[in-house]
């Protein structure tokens, strides 16, 4: 940890989905002035999300799913993205493997690292290992659909355009996915038919 920034006191909040804590610390300000913070940090661990690419059919996978807090925000009763999940003590390469079947059905092998990033870093510890793979009809294996009881997930394959066009939208409103359909796109990762570039 950074020398110019004390620990005052953590106050723990609440013990659920994640850990919800009042943390007060001291740090030197860049006008070497001290400043003492206050503020609620909500850790409910790194994650991961994949896009995932047919370069023969030009389409990608994604869920539909319903979101409490989206929901509360918005009204919408579900939400498009990206296949995500929590890390859980994995190794992010290996669990996004797992995560893709549980909430997909699909087997996939080798993802792409591309980058990590945190989603809102003035509130949440959350970091995401994002990761970018090819997939086929053929790699279908289970149902899908989640493994967790409260899971409802639904799959879609609109073409790489397609959903470009749901960001533009509106449609599309979940930033992981976002950045991962729009990356590939600046990338080149995907072309416009949907093709591996």
């Amino acid at each position: 940890m950074n020398k110019t920034i004390d620990i005052l006191r953590r106050e723990i909040l609440s013990r659920g989905f994640g850990l919800l804590e009042n943390i007060t610390i001291r740090r030197r300000r860049f006008d070497a002035k001290p400043q003492e913070i206050s503020r609620e940090v909500y850790n409910v661990g790194d994650g991961v999300a994949i896009l995932l690419y047919d370069p023969e059919r030009g389409r990608v996978l994604l869920v539909r799913q319903f979101r409490l807090a989206a929901y509360l925000g918005t009204g919408r009763q579900t939400i498009v993205e990206c296949c995500a999940g929590k890390i859980d003590g994995i190794d992010p390469a290996v669990r996004i493997i797992m995560e893709v079947r549980e909430e997909t059905g699909y087997a996939v092998k080798n993802p792409r690292f591309l980058f990590e990033a945190f989603m809102s870093p003035g509130v949440l510890t959350e970091k995401l290992f994002f990761f970018i793979a090819p997939y086929s009809p053929a790699d279908k294996i289970d149902a899908g659909g989640g493994v967790d009881d409260d899971e409802d997930i639904e799959v879609i394959e609109p073409s790489f355009d397609e959903a470009l066009a749901m960001i533009d939208s509106g449609e599309i409103i979940d930033v992981k996915t976002i950045l991962l359909l729009q990356y590939a796109k600046l990338m080149g990762l995907i072309g416009a038919n949907g093709q591996h570039g």
